[in-house]
């Protein structure tokens, strides 16, 4: 059976800076809307899974009101929401567990950020036995300074990312080829 996380995509990663640096890829969050819509209909599970910072000022804080889901993703059948504060969906949560319970051995991921929390959980999943799939076009990265004190542009640093998932810890799709073969 396959199901869907839903990862970070919350108000307080929608702005370009969130990192103080540029985002790619505006329509990540409607890419992800639409998926989500599809799960729906389909009646496929899907878990949400929410970062909750412990840093005070940080955006995704639960205190702040940017903590919030993204309107178009917010959940909607009492889909289950997975709190967590590190980068990946499985450390220190029960995700893990509840996806065993109830027989998931296939998960779509898309969400935020590619090369924070989307690369982590991706990788998570693939080393506990899931068959990952990452949609490639229901994410997005930040430019970054290199070590070398250059600035990576945010889609370079999502095409890398997504270069260094594919085959080993996932098979990588857009929406629209996922879309046509759910």
């Amino acid at each position: 059976m396959t199901a869907l996380l839903l990862i970070d995509i919350q108000k307080g990663i929608q702005e370009t800076g969130y990192y103080g640096k540029e985002r790619h890829n505006p329509q990540a969050e409607e890419n992800c809307t639409n998926i989500l819509i599809s799960f729906l209909e389909k009646e496929l599970p899907i878990y949400h899974v929410q970062h909750c910072s412990t840093i005070p000022d940080s955006p995704l804080h639960p205190s702040k009101e940017t903590h919030a889901f993204y309107p178009g993703v917010t959940p909607k059948n009492e889909e289950p929401v997975i709190p967590k504060d590190v980068n990946s969906a499985f450390i220190g949560t029960d995700l893990e567990q509840r996806l065993q319970q109830k027989g998931i051995d296939k998960v779509v991921i898309a969400g935020l950020t590619t090369e924070h929390c989307i690369s982590t959980s991706t990788r998570m999943a693939a080393n506990l036995g899931f068959d990952v799939t990452l949609i490639s076009d229901a994410t997005a990265a930040f430019s970054k300074e290199g070590i070398d004190g250059k600035f990576i542009e945010a889609e370079a640093v999502h095409q890398i990312e997504l270069a260094n998932l594919k085959d080993e810890f996932a098979t990588i799709k857009d929406s629209d080829r996922l879309l046509s073969e759910l």
